[in-house]
């Protein structure tokens, strides 16, 4: 279910991860998609502040790559629906949305090879996939 306000002028994530480039195995991105790959590591951030989220995301994915993981899930949660009568729009979700675009930035871009939206049974809306560099 998509939340945004009728006035977002952002895309929805959904249409973000589609505009990103496949920088993996098209084969595998699609096992991925489809939820058939299960994750060696997962980490939930849901409930965390965002000062609290950010170190415990970098720790987590620049930790799993010198393990050796290639595959891992984040939960963020889906957020709560704002208030559409405040006098400033917000965006449901903090967390859902602050996180990708973290693993699109130093330190962390140089682990990550792909971010993709869960499938429904690793938690769907509200985690995300992330396919580690080797």
């Amino acid at each position: 279910m998509d939340h945004r306000r009728s006035d977002d002028l952002l895309p929805g994530l959904v249409e973000s991860f589609a505009r990103m480039p496949l920088r993996m195995d098209a084969g595998q991105f699609g096992r991925m998609k489809r939820g058939k790959l299960r994750p060696e590591a997962r980490i939930d951030l849901h409930g965390m502040t965002l000062a609290e989220a950010h170190p415990a995301l970098t720790s987590f994915i620049l930790g799993s790559r010198a393990a050796g993981r290639r595959f891992v899930l984040v939960i963020t949660g889906k957020g709560r629906v704002s208030d559409d009568l405040a006098p400033m729009p917000a965006r449901a979700g903090r967390l859902r949305h602050d996180v990708p675009r973290w693993l699109m930035l130093p330190p962390l871009a140089g682990a990550v090879l792909q971010v993709a939206p869960a499938h429904q049974r690793h938690g769907g809306e509200g985690a995300l996939y992330v396919y580690l560099r080797a």
